[in-house]
């Protein structure tokens, strides 16, 4: 009932919702014929339905390139982030990787659920892959080998300082930065700045540290060995194992670590803003800028917040729905950029150790936003709409049974006469949203 709940918290995101549910089953009908894109675009949609979505809306030209890219570079992680696979059989993998997209019949079975499918399925990937230009394979070729290579690397060693953190996200991240900026230029659609490498890399890097600051708990409990991502360097200055921030006593410790981390990322954002100010395509610039969007949304909830160390850390269904729905121009990103600084800003505790560094790098933020975006006349993702008077949430709920009676009929989930136990109805509204 978590998701019915924030729906009638929030119902102006209702409409959005629906329309992003309405689009997503859309694009799903422009994968091109045959078994192995049929396979891919359903393989892609199961891992990341946003990823799906942002690239379902770009070109013809570049879409099943970067489909096939980003389930090649899923699948490398898959086997990297695999903690039951011996070093001695993952380490030749990842190194030899960019040879196996080229074997049509070559795939491994390892990772879990949708990951665990893509893996014992990536002959098709690999079958997709030879279908795609040569400059297209060249790219996808070449930052494979450089991935896993590096993944390789990270194997054979820990993440001791954060010269080795931000080298770890760039074989992982800006390195796809470099493959993304490589594919745009493949298409033609884009041209390669003088400084690009430098802000492809950050584009990547914003990203992936945000990752890796969410997906704490999630790395820390992998079995039948945890994942650790954060640097030595910083977390021994608070506690003796990175596991004991999971630890209640520890809390006080584990948020000023964190703080520490979110500001680290928060160094990036200039490049990247300089990134996708760059951009001509206004369908790349969305799949470019709408990770980037998450990705501040998502550090503006983690920031100061115990919660990463307990449970899950993200940006609700419909909070994404408005930045898929509303990112279409760089006045767009500094407007939502802007508002979640604005909201990490109000959570800074002077008392932090890194308040400091974190205010100073939030300004100039903040600053580059009201100079160079226009922020009024515009509707915040932060906080439009968040409260509704009664009659609409009663309005609404109307529609939602009207909806739920739609879509059961539709899908014959259920019998009719089943249908009018309120408790059904509920859980189907919520499973209903939550797809």
């Amino acid at each position: 009932m978590g998701s019915l709940g924030q729906i009638l918290r929030h119902p102006d995101e209702i409409y959005l919702l629906l329309k992003l549910k309405r689009e997503i089953k859309k694009a799903q009908k422009q994968i091109p014929p045959g078994k192995h894109w049929r396979i891919c675009y359903s393989l892609l949609h199961n891992v990341s339905t946003s990823f799906s979505y942002v690239i379902h809306q770009l070109r013809t030209e570049l879409r099943n390139p970067m489909c096939v890219f980003y389930l090649v570079l899923r699948a490398l992680d898959t086997v990297e982030d695999d903690t039951s696979i011996s070093k001695e059989v993952k380490l030749p993998i990842l190194t030899d990787f960019h040879r196996r997209i080229y074997d049509r019949d070559w795939h491994f079975s390892c990772g879990r659920n949708e990951f665990k499918v893509l893996m014992d399925q990536f002959h098709h990937v690999s079958s997709a892959f030879l279908q795609l230009e040569r400059g297209y394979q060249e790219v996808i070729e070449d930052i494979t080998k450089r991935m896993g290579a590096g993944m390789a690397k990270f194997i054979c060693q820990e993440v001791e300082t954060m010269e080795d953190h931000t080298e770890y996200c760039y074989y992982v991240a800006g390195l796809l930065g470099f493959g993304l900026s490589k594919l745009f230029l493949a298409s033609g659609l884009e041209v390669l700045t003088p400084d690009w490498e430098q802000l492809s890399n950050s584009m990547g890097l914003f990203l992936h540290k945000t990752h890796i600051i969410k997906d704490y708990l999630e790395d820390i409990n992998e079995i039948p060995e945890p994942r650790k991502f954060w640097p030595r360097q910083i977390w021994s200055k608070y506690v003796g194992k990175l596991e004991d921030f999971k630890d209640e006593e520890n809390s006080t410790k584990a948020v000023q670590c964190l703080n520490y981390m979110v500001t680290d990322a928060l160094i990036h954002i200039e490049d990247c803003f300089k990134y996708m100010a760059a951009l001509r395509d206004p369908t790349i610039f969305r799949f470019c800028a709408i990770p980037q969007i998450m990705a501040i949304g998502t550090l503006s909830l983690c920031y100061d917040n115990v919660q990463v160390f307990r449970g899950v850390v993200k940006v609700r269904r419909g909070i994404t729905a408005k930045v898929m729905d509303r990112t279409k121009t760089m006045d767009d990103v500094y407007g939502a950029f802007y508002d979640y600084s604005c909201m990490l800003k109000a959570k800074v505790d002077k008392k932090d150790p890194n308040a400091t560094e974190t205010l100073h790098r939030l300004e100039v933020v903040l600053k580059l936003c009201r100079d160079i975006g226009v922020l009024q006349k515009r509707n915040s993702l932060v906080n439009d709409g968040a409260q509704s008077k009664p009659l609409l949430v009663v309005m609404l709920l109307v529609l939602l049974f009207a909806i739920v009676f739609a879509y059961l009929r539709a899908n014959r989930v259920m019998e009719i006469n089943n249908a009018s136990d309120p408790d059904i109805i509920m859980n189907t509204v919520s499973r209903f949203f939550s797809n």
